[in-house]
């Protein structure tokens, strides 16, 4: 039998944002452990503000398992946080109540910011560097700086050998500012490697001194940009049916259900969603075809193919939970499908 190192992931109480944390136990296995072998797992609630130190207990219940490549016979368990019982979910475990589907696919375009000694990688201890402009898919140090390809690079191996559906990565518009862009079929998986990836990055960035800054808009109101996780995405009638009437629809639904949807998109999207730079403000509603400044950019490739294909709603930002944001999305389209033949409901 080998002992694994497994690395119990989950998602704290903190708000707005959670925090990820993570613990290790050993255990022995024939092999790689599957997720039907992993048991149940306690920790102190009241030391990630989960509970109360009289009564401290949560309990971590694997719901998905990874290798984890930056370690010997190491595996990665992203988890729920239960209740004592072990089957109540914990009031902060958003995963629990989810609106998820198989057929419905996200692309999550997570953008963020490397920071060093709480300043921008690259920008000088005072003021600011060249504006933005040659950052974004740039090559060479001006433009990049010395480590943060390494990273990146290293980052995508990582996620690559642990089975993340990790599509791609890209130096953003500001100095220091990357992305890197993972998808997944079905809110939970999606959202699943999502989380995972994040995780991966901030452990690596453990050993280069750095951090990851998500915040939205961590210059302020200034002309550098911020940061958002544009979320790409496709159910199975809009891939397979679609037609300019269920479009139309759909966008009817979007913009009435304009508050639910910024209400998960991250905190502080009004810092960033201005309407001066990346996206539409944030308390207003539109799309457009290849529009990167409308709150959803309509595709060509989904009006030339007859209304069919995917959509990608900008608003969502770098800290937003991507399981609430599949799930906010999900529930706007259902209020249209529910209504047609082979689409999803509410209830799905």
């Amino acid at each position: 039998m080998t002992k694994y190192k497994l690395e119990y992931i989950w998602l704290d109480g903190y708000t707005p944002v959670p925090n990820l944390r993570g613990k290790t136990q050993i255990k022995s296995f024939d092999d790689f452990p599957t997720l039907e072998q992993l048991p149940l797992w306690g920790f102190d609630g009241s030391s990630t503000q989960q509970a109360e130190g009289h009564s401290s207990d949560c309990v971590l219940k694997p719901v998905a398992v990874y290798p984890d490549p930056a370690r010997r016979d190491g595996v990665l368990v992203m988890c729920e946080v239960m209740m004592p019982d072990g089957t109540t979910p914990h009031v902060s475990n958003k995963r629990a109540t989810i609106l998820d589907d198989e057929g419905a696919w996200f692309g999550f375009e997570q953008e963020y910011f490397f920071y060093k000694n709480g300043r921008p990688l690259g920008f000088p201890e005072q003021g600011y560097p060249e504006p933005q402009g040659k950052y974004y898919t740039g090559v060479g140090y001006s433009a990049v700086g010395d480590i943060a390809r390494t990273i990146v690079e290293e980052h995508l191996d990582l996620c690559l050998a642990a089975g993340i559906n990790h599509e791609g990565i890209n130096a953003e518009v500001a100095k220091g500012q990357w992305e890197f862009q993972i998808f997944g079929k079905g809110s939970k998986k999606a959202a699943d490697e999502m989380w995972m990836a994040r995780y991966l990055l901030q452990r690596l960035t453990e050993k280069y001194c750095i951090d990851i800054e998500y915040h939205c808009k961590p210059l302020g109101d200034t002309d550098w940009n911020g940061s958002g996780m544009h979320a790409n995405f496709s159910t199975k009638y809009m891939r397979e049916v679609g037609g300019k009437e269920y479009f139309e629809s759909l966008m009817g639904a979007f913009e009435q259900n304009l508050e639910d949807h910024i209400a998960v998109y991250g905190p502080d999207n009004h810092m960033r969603l201005t309407g001066k730079h990346e996206t539409a403000p944030w308390n207003k509603f539109s799309y457009g075809v290849a529009d990167r400044g409308a709150s959803v950019r309509v595709p060509h490739s989904f009006v030339n193919n007859g209304y069919k294909g995917y959509l990608e709603d900008r608003r969502p930002n770098s800290q937003g939970d991507p399981y609430q944001i599949a799930s906010q999305i999900l529930k706007t389209i259902a209020e249209v499908e529910e209504r047609t033949e082979g689409g999803i409901s509410v209830a799905a």
